[in-house]
C-alpha cells in the first residue's frame, strides 16, 4: 500500500452534531492520496461512534487542541499534515491543491483564505480582513486550515502546549523558516460564533486577545477570557 501524500488531522470534543457532515465532505479525498485522522479529546456524546466509519484512524487524547493535533501528527503516514477544524469545509479546488503539494517548488507550509458561512456585509468585511492580515503577517488562525510538511512541523517542535494561540505560535515559528503558500480558494468556516456573540463584540475580543498575547499575556489566562471559564 502506498503512503498517503497528505494526512488530515481533525481534533474533536463533543461534536456529534457536526462530525458526520464534516467527514462526508472529505470522503472523496480518501481516494486521492489522503488519510483522515480523528483525535478525540474525551467526547461525552456520540462523536467517536459517528466518526469511526468515516476516518482511517481514531485516537484519543487528553483535551486541548494543541495536544490533540500533536498526537495526531505523531501517528500519521503522510508527507504533508493538514490541521482541520470540524466546522471548517475545504474548497472544491483540493485536486489542484494536492497537485501543487507534489511540485518541488511548493513552499513547505501554508494556509487557506477564509470565508464565513453566514450572510451579511459585516461577515464579508471580517473574512476579507482576516485573509489580508494573514497574508501580510504570515500568521494563520486555526480556522484557515494550516498545512505543513511533516518534516518541517517536527523541526520547529510541533504545536506548543498552550490552551490558546497555538496556531499563532506555530505560524510564527514556521515563517522564520519559509514563506507560506496562501491558497486563494477559501475554506468556509461556520460563523455561528460571530453571529451568536455579535460581530463587533467578537472582533474586539479577538483583537484584544491577540494584542494581549503579543505583549506577553499567558495563554492560560487568554483561554479563560475566550472560553469564559
Amino acid at each position: 500500500m502506498s503512503l498517503p501524500l497528505c494526512s488530515i488531522i481533525i481534533p474533536t470534543l463533543d461534536e456529534a452534531e457536526l462530525i458526520e457532515t464534516a467527514l462526508t465532505h472529505l470522503q472523496s479525498l480518501r481516494n486521492k492520496s489522503c488519510e483522515i485522522i480523528l483525535v478525540d479529546g474525551g467526547s461525552r456524546d456520540s462523536t467517536v461512534e459517528r466518526a469511526s466509519p468515516l476516518v482511517d484512524r481514531v485516537i484519543t487524547s487528553l483535551p486541548g487542541r494543541a495536544q490533540q493535533m500533536n498526537q495526531g501528527a505523531a501517528v500519521v503516514r503522510g508527507e504533508w499534515l493538514l490541521f482541520l477544524h470540524c466546522d471548517t469545509t475545504l474548497p472544491s479546488s483540493m485536486n489542484c491543491w494536492l497537485s501543487r503539494l507534489k511540485k518541488s517548488d511548493c513552499p513547505p507550509w501554508g494556509f487557506f483564505s477564509l470565508r464565513l458561512s453566514g450572510q451579511g456585509a459585516g461577515l464579508r468585511i471580517i473574512e476579507r480582513a482576516i485573509t489580508l492580515r494573514s497574508r501580510f503577517t504570515r500568521v494563520a488562525t486555526g480556522d484557515q486550515a494550516l498545512f505543513v510538511k511533516r518534516e518541517l512541523f517536527n523541526a520547529v517542535g510541533a504545536y506548543p502546549s498552550i490552551p490558546l494561540m497555538e496556531d499563532v505560535a506555530l505560524s510564527k515559528a514556521l515563517r522564520q523558516r519559509a514563506k507560506p503558500l496562501v491558497w486563494r480558494s477559501p475554506v468556509v468556516t461556520d460563523s455561528r460564533r460571530w453571529q451568536q456573540n455579535g460581530i463587533l463584540k467578537t472582533v474586539c475580543l479577538m483583537w484584544w486577545l491577540r494584542l494581549a498575547y503579543f505583549f506577553g499575556a499567558k495563554p492560560a489566562w487568554l483561554a479563560q477570557q475566550y472560553y469564559g471559564r
